[in-house]
């Protein structure tokens, strides 16, 4: 038997993609490459990997199989691989995922830090939702992830690295509106002020409504937009509340100068960011030098912002 690990690799695109055009891009060949060697990989198996229809494939009983062993296969030479690329620290190409709600707020000093310290260092940075970076870890496509945890995910290992706390963002009207509240405040007693948040899929969204003790269809909940920038904005502009991650507040409070924040009160409601990576990744100093410098670059955004929160 001569099976090849590119012929594993194609089959596992070809089983995510259930469609041979799709997975042959995916894999940067030309679909009838792609389709000889899933042939080619059936006739040393022995046996039918797929079922073959206009435009989809289905596993056979025995594809399903064969594809446990293909991913394991392939991630033990992923994790051969990073132990060898990897070994005296970060080196070569990084593929790094982020999720947006942080990602321009440390990309900026993160990256600077990276290439001071390697000028060959290539950083690829994909930015996506909680969700769509676990797919990638999953499939090798990236190395490692910045996020809110807990991911609590099977497979994949955590590495916090700094607390994010949030503050009450609005119109200096409504925030006085607040009244006696704002001597103690609270994300669950915020009465009947309209919130605003990030569409469904941010886990930021997710986390802001578990500390305001409301649900996603409650009355005064308004989930719409796409961004922390835009969501500053609609806030600025009277629609409502919104809860602001202390890594957000200098870049935001900057570019919209009527919005006012406010502090809540201890103990404060605050997320964990941190790095998400498979098991199987080689923990060694580029995760300690990477962890190092996201931290830093965390921190130092957060100091900046503390004397832009009213008391």
């Amino acid at each position: 038997m001569n099976v090849t690990l590119k012929q594993l690799e194609y089959f596992v695109a070809l089983t995510r993609h259930r469609n041979f055009g799709r997975a042959a891009a995916s894999v940067h060949i030309s679909q009838p490459a792609l389709s000889v060697q899933i042939r080619e990989l059936e006739a040393q198996l022995g046996q039918p990997l797929v079922e073959r229809k206009i435009r989809d494939v289905a596993l056979t009983p025995f594809g399903r199989t064969i594809l446990e062993h293909a991913e394991r296969v392939l991630g033990e030479m992923r994790a051969l691989r990073e132990a060898a690329r990897w070994h005296d620290g970060l080196s070569g190409q990084l593929r790094l995922g982020i999720i947006p709600t942080v990602a321009p707020y440390i990309l900026p000093a993160a990256l600077a830090a990276l290439r001071s310290r390697d000028i060959s260092l290539d950083v690829q940075v994909q930015e996506a939702v909680t969700a769509r970076l676990i797919d990638r870890l999953r499939s090798g496509a990236l190395d490692v992830a910045l996020m809110a945890l807990p991911c609590n995910k099977e497979g994949m290992n955590e590495v916090p690295l700094f607390e994010d706390r949030f503050v009450l963002a609005g119109t200096r009207s409504r925030l006085e509106a607040l009244g006696a509240l704002r001597e103690n405040l609270r994300p669950t007693e915020l009465g009947q002020n309209s919130l605003m948040l990030l569409e469904d899929g941010h886990c930021l969204t997710d986390q802001a409504l578990e500390v305001c003790g409301r649900g996603s269809g409650h009355a005064q909940i308004n989930m719409g937009a796409s961004s922390l920038a835009t969501l500053s904005r609609l806030v600025e502009a009277g629609f409502g509340l919104t809860l602001m991650p202390e890594l957000a507040l200098r870049s935001e409070a900057l570019a919209t100068p009527n919005l006012r924040l406010a502090r809540f009160a201890d103990p404060q409601p605050a997320r964990q960011i941190g790095l998400v990576h498979r098991k199987t990744t080689n923990e060694g100093k580029w995760l300690q030098d990477l962890a190092e410098i996201l931290t830093k670059a965390g921190r130092e955004q957060i100091a900046q912002a503390n004397d832009l929160v009213m008391a």
